[in-house]
């Protein structure tokens, strides 16, 4: 089982369906009460691609990626079209907060945080795009002395960051999947139509 460093055919993946899920328990009580319990402590994406075929040039195209990854063998990155940056369409590098220095720590985790009064849900991002990511100290970005690993998300710097300053960033990035199939149920539908019902896709969860 191996992680293939390449994307979805994206003109496919932006016509797809899908999001988050989560997994609740919920109990009804004899009084007509509920107690819920979240089994998960993180959501997990999954996604349609069959919506995005639209011509017998996509399900090829779809047919040859399937193969190459050997059905649900090898995973791959997946661009989600509604939740694929740090915060608008161009990042900046104080959208996120990933720690505070303390002087002795290098490494921080990219990171994204969704919602702010309540009960903020922190998601690691461990596929940001390639030359995408903007990263800060204590608000003023920094032009070098960092790298970023883009198959783990981890950012590294050359020397850490003092006590108590802020470490912050702003990226692009694509969602880790999987196909949640070994088969591919294909109907040609015209001379140049193809249709597949399903072609699902699961988040791999780092």
């Amino acid at each position: 089982m191996t992680f293939h460093h390449t994307r979805f055919p994206l003109d496919i993946a932006l016509g797809a369906r899908g999001g988050p899920e989560r997994r609740t328990e919920v109990t009804t009580l004899a009084g007509g009460g509920e107690k819920r319990n979240g089994r998960w402590a993180h959501s997990r994406r999954r996604y349609n691609a069959g919506y995005g075929v639209k011509s017998r040039a996509d399900m090829q195209a779809v047919l040859a990626f399937f193969e190459e990854r050997r059905g649900r063998l090898h995973g791959f990155l997946w661009r989600d079209g509604l939740d694929n940056s740090s915060g608008d369409a161009v990042p900046l590098p104080t959208d996120q907060v990933l720690g505070t220095g303390d002087g002795t720590r290098t490494q921080f985790q990219l990171v994204k945080t969704y919602g702010a009064a309540f009960d903020p849900y922190v998601r690691t991002i461990a596929k940001p795009v390639a030359g995408s990511v903007r990263v800060a100290l204590g608000g003023v970005e920094l032009v070098g002395g960092w790298t970023v690993d883009v198959t783990t998300g981890v950012i590294g710097f050359d020397s850490a960051p003092v006590d108590g300053e802020a470490v912050t960033a702003g990226f692009l990035f694509d969602v880790p999947v999987r196909f949640d199939t070994d088969r591919l149920d294909i109907e040609l539908t015209g001379f140049d139509g193809a249709e597949a019902p399903s072609i699902p896709l699961m988040e791999i969860i780092p």
